[in-house]
């Protein structure tokens, strides 16, 4: 026996108590509690000891009056001491360039291989070219992979240990990572871009790889430019912890400084980095700017 108004009658299922957000969230919460447990992580850990607490009521002190000289002042067989913070200046820029030009053209080729756009059918019009597409995309990515999963630290570390102190090892140090980073977000980016200009030009007969560079990459670029200056400010920071291995940068002097418990010349070179990075950072934002615009 059916009832007037039955059929429009639903059986609502009720919400689960926790949604596929709720869940990550509380895995992510258990594993935090679990880390803290198997590393014996206490506040206490964080309450220095009456030593401590007198270092470091200098070192913040010493924020308030930075050196401006030595600390025993000038003397005769020195640098001046501002001459000595723009050479640190300097190289901790020039290491950041060198890697920065040698990450991009690692960065930029591989960034294109590693694009699916390269290999699609109506890209490439078929052939021996999408026969091995595939396998060259994957181990394109791998090696991109591969790249950027180590540490441009761990690198230097390696390079350290293989040629000593040498100045293009370390600029090897950051390109490795950075290009493999490069050229992740470049192929994802490319993947991304409008390709209406890609088939209006093969329609009118252009070659496939033609129709890519002058259809696609301009229509990217100025994603790929606004990337690119932002990764050059992290090299910058990169750069400038490379010195705590003995490079000639910004973190050796600092380094030294530190050890030697020269607070103030310590607060020297870190007000010299932020002002540097500072100054970076307004340029390279007008340049995205302009550039993506």
């Amino acid at each position: 026996m059916t009832c007037r108004g039955c059929e429009e009658v639903r059986l609502v299922r009720r919400p689960r108590p926790l949604g596929p957000r709720g869940a990550t969230v509380l895995l992510l919460l258990a594993a935090g509690l679990g880390s803290t447990l198997a590393l014996g992580l206490t506040p206490s850990g964080l309450l220095p000891g009456e030593g401590g607490l007198r270092v470091a009521g200098r070192f913040l002190l010493a924020a308030l009056h930075p050196a401006l000289d030595y600390p025993d002042g000038p003397h005769p067989d020195w640098i001046p001491f501002g001459l000595k913070v723009a050479q640190a200046l300097w190289r901790t820029v020039a290491f950041a360039v060198a890697g920065m030009s040698l990450a991009l053209l690692i960065g930029l080729p591989l960034g294109l291989l590693a694009s699916q756009v390269w290999w699609r059918e109506e890209c490439l019009g078929g052939g021996i070219l999408c026969a091995i597409g595939r396998p060259l995309l994957v181990t394109v990515r791998i090696l991109i992979a591969l790249m950027r999963s180590v540490h441009e630290l761990l690198w230097a570390v390696l390079f350290l240990a293989a040629f000593g102190l040498n100045t293009f090892a370390a600029v090897v140090a950051i390109a490795i990572p950075y290009g493999g980073t490069l050229a992740k977000v470049f192929s994802e980016m490319l993947d991304e871009a409008p390709r209406d200009t890609v088939g209006a030009l093969r329609d009118l007969g252009a070659a496939p790889l033609s129709a890519v560079l002058f259809g696609l990459l301009p229509r990217a670029l100025p994603d790929l430019w606004a990337y690119t200056f932002y990764r050059f400010e992290c090299s910058l920071r990169s750069s400038a912890v490379l010195g705590f291995f003995g490079y000639p940068t910004l973190g050796y002097h600092l380094e030294l400084a530190f050890r030697d418990a020269h607070f103030r010349e310590v607060w020297t070179y870190v007000y010299a980095l932020i002002a540097l990075v500072l100054l970076l950072e307004a340029w390279s934002a007008a340049l995205r700017r302009r550039v993506v615009a």
